[in-house]
């Protein structure tokens, strides 16, 4: 074995059992599988596959955790009703705890439906749902217990308790910084220890996602600003300095969810105890396994998948 074998090892060791909180969205996927997509306007296409399966942001990085050994909670929303509870047993068949997905009576789910044509590009149309906003039920006490905390923008208050809580408790902030409204990024980012956004998100806030458009976001005092760029692979900068890493070449059949499980695994290796740019490697190496196989959740490859993809490829 090589030592740089022998080192990835040895973080998967260290990061077995690792807390990772992630607070944000769970939705309930219907997923689609066509030869095109929809070309716009009134049409009607045919699909070959069709499959419901747990979605959102910050539930499939709970799940991404589970998978690579580490020890997830989910905090979030849902209603009290069908959608809800298939979610919620979901996430706990995957070994996460839910105990803090909390189903609110009167209150509805989030829906989404997800087109993937034959190239893995996919296309999604998402019901948010409807919930109270107030995060004053979160078991902040928890969080001194976490290796890391992770949480996307769809739940605003619940992100700003999450956050600072951690701050105030030296744990590593992560945010899955994908599309958002420019006032959710200006309460969030002063927060936020590692910011990672997706190239549509970050042209929505800073105009483009080019180099200089990552840099601008730095004004937040973020420690590491990063954008994925999928396979032109991902930038960041840390302590000022600009670093490119390229995609692992991958053939991809299904893009759905790679995303979310980038940021999942980033996560666990900033919990882990990796550097950044170790991370960020193994993190690219989790979303491009992940993108060899179709499915959005049940595709989240364990870590030793990962590992030995990693060995293999590079």
């Amino acid at each position: 074995m090589t030592a740089q074998g022998a080192a990835w090892d040895a973080f998967a060791a260290r990061a077995r059992g690792a807390r990772i909180i992630c607070l944000g969205l769970s939705a309930l996927d219907q997923i689609w599988q066509v030869e095109k997509p929809f070309a716009g306007g009134s049409e009607k296409i045919r699909a070959g596959e069709y499959a419901t399966t747990g979605g959102g942001m910050a539930a499939n990085a709970a799940v991404a955790v589970a998978r690579l050994g580490g020890r997830p909670a989910f905090w979030g929303r849902g209603g009290d009703d069908a959608a809800g509870h298939e979610m919620r047993e979901g996430l706990s068949r995957e070994g996460v705890d839910v105990s803090h997905f909390r189903l609110f009576p009167g209150g509805r789910s989030s829906v989404s439906g997800v087109i993937v044509d034959q190239n893995g590009e996919r296309q999604i149309v998402n019901f948010r749902g409807r919930f109270p906003a107030e995060a004053d039920w979160l078991p902040l006490e928890e969080v001194a217990g976490a290796a890391a905390v992770l949480a996307d923008p769809r739940w605003v208050d619940g992100a700003v308790a999450l956050f600072s809580r951690a701050r105030r408790s030296g744990i590593p902030t992560i945010l899955d910084a994908d599309m958002a409204e420019r006032n959710v990024f200006e309460q969030l980012l002063p927060l936020t220890d590692h910011a990672v956004f997706s190239e549509p998100a970050l042209k929505n806030f800073a105009g483009t996602a080019n180099d200089a458009a990552l840099r601008s976001i730095t004004r937040f005092d973020c420690r590491v600003v990063a954008v994925t760029r999928g396979r032109d692979g991902v930038s960041f900068i840390e302590e000022g300095r600009l670093h490119q890493l390229p995609a692992f070449p991958v053939d991809a059949i299904d893009t759905t969810g790679a995303g979310d499980v980038f940021h999942g695994a980033y996560a666990f290796a900033i919990g882990g105890g990796l550097a950044v740019g170790e991370a960020m490697a193994f993190a690219s190496a989790a979303a491009a396994l992940k993108c060899t196989r179709a499915g959005g959740r049940a595709a989240i490859p364990l870590i030793d998948d990962c590992l030995a993809f990693m060995r293999t490829t590079r």
